[in-house]
């Protein structure tokens, strides 16, 4: 049965909830990058994915490692766009902005259009987070977001009471702030709550005080949006499912089918694989990948330094092997002069170029393709090279 069948079936059984049908929608998750964020855009992605919507996502980090608390440079977000059609993009703005900081509003309401959707915690208005995002005054209270549906909740306030029978201490209590919102958005596009569950089971098998916490939490949000009449006559909404062909699905990273790829491809050719690499973000995975398959007879050698990772990795092909190496851009630059060797020396040797948004340093967490004619051209002399460049996940 579909979700729009089963808000139906509700509805006929006397449920006040009279969903409203769409076809698609945008959601971003946006607040601290302390907030977990990502943790909360990706089992929104996973249940979305297990009502049978397809799906495309966009994790937006901040380009920071780990800017002050608070201030818009330290903002992270999760993108995603899920219908009862083939998705295509992660969408080119969102319906519904979660914002769970001053800050997060801050940096993302410039994407949004007139009429869509706010979702925030009154909570965390305060003078000092305010006076951190860049605010002179409290949007919540000037005005300035009367041309969008803002629904102010005491997100904070609620989590709180929601885990209190734990005992957890206020810092604690409040890390699951970012459960108690995804709770009320599996209410609000009706998500089934039970994997998520599930989940916070395993993860907090050794801690289960922190997993009754969350899932405490996670289980208020559905309940507030099921008990509370929020602003704009919000009455939830229904997604159809997409028509996807049947068969058995799974969740899969860049990182993990790269590695998985290197491993077949070796497996295939009869060779022994071997990772020569320097950790840098954001090409470390690949790394840490390939450390976990070892029993697969794969080699991984973290060197000393870039130079170091890329002769080590011709090394291996010069002894018959595959040689790899991964970086992204300042590493490539300096593993320029040793991709020459290779080249002059006719040595097989496979580079992974993990792209940062821009030349040189760029921004190291956010991956695009915008340093591609780095390796395309960044050789000396005549040191040509096949490049090949994913233009997609699928890709």
């Amino acid at each position: 049965m579909s979700s729009v069948e089963k808000a139906a079936a509700r509805a006929s059984d006397g449920d006040i909830v009279e969903r409203r049908e769409l076809e698609t929608v945008v959601v971003r998750f946006a607040g601290d990058s302390g907030d977990g964020i990502q943790l909360t855009g990706g089992q929104f992605t996973q249940v979305t994915a297990l009502a049978g919507n397809d799906l495309t996502t966009f994790p937006d980090f901040p380009a920071e490692i780990r800017a002050p608390a608070g201030t818009t440079y330290g903002v992270s977000a999760f993108q995603i766009n899920f219908g009862g059609r083939r998705i295509m993009t992660a969408g080119d703005r969102p319906d519904v902005l979660v914002a769970l900081n001053p800050a997060a509003l801050k940096v993302n309401l410039a994407d949004l259009a007139p009429g869509d959707q706010i979702i925030t915690d009154v909570g965390a208005y305060t003078e000092r987070n305010l006076r951190k995002a860049g605010y002179g005054a409290n949007p919540l209270e000037d005005g300035s977001l009367k041309k969008y549906r803002v629904i102010p909740i005491e997100i904070s306030k609620q989590t709180l009471a929601a885990v209190k029978p734990m005992g957890l201490s206020q810092k604690d209590a409040l890390r699951c702030k970012n459960l108690w919102t995804l709770g009320l958005i599996y209410w609000l596009y009706d998500r089934d709550r039970q994997p998520t569950i599930d989940w916070l089971g395993r993860k907090f098998e050794t801690r289960p005080e922190l997993g009754e916490a969350n899932i405490a939490a996670l289980n208020a949000g559905h309940a507030y949006g099921e008990t509370v009449e929020l602003e704009g006559e919000v009455k939830g909404f229904a997604v159809r499912q997409a028509q996807i062909e049947p068969g058995l699905y799974r969740n899969v990273t860049g990182g993990e089918a790269l590695s998985w790829g290197l491993v077949a491809g070796a497996e295939l050719a009869g060779l022994k694989l071997f990772l020569g690499s320097y950790p840098i973000t954001p090409a470390s995975t690949l790394l840490h990948l390939l450390a976990r398959l070892k029993h697969f007879g794969v080699v991984t050698f973290q060197a000393e330094d870039e130079m170091a990772a890329i002769c080590a990795a011709i090394g291996a092909s010069y002894a018959g092997g595959i040689g790899v190496t991964s970086s992204s851009g300042p590493g490539i630059a300096l593993k320029t002069e040793a991709l020459g060797l290779a080249i002059s020396a006719e040595l097989p040797l496979v580079v992974v170029n993990t792209q940062r948004a821009g030349p040189s340093t760029g921004l190291p967490t956010k991956t695009e393709q915008s340093d591609l004619f780095q390796a395309v051209f960044g050789r000396n002399a005549d040191s040509p090279l096949a490049v090949i460049a994913a233009c997609s996940p699928a890709d």
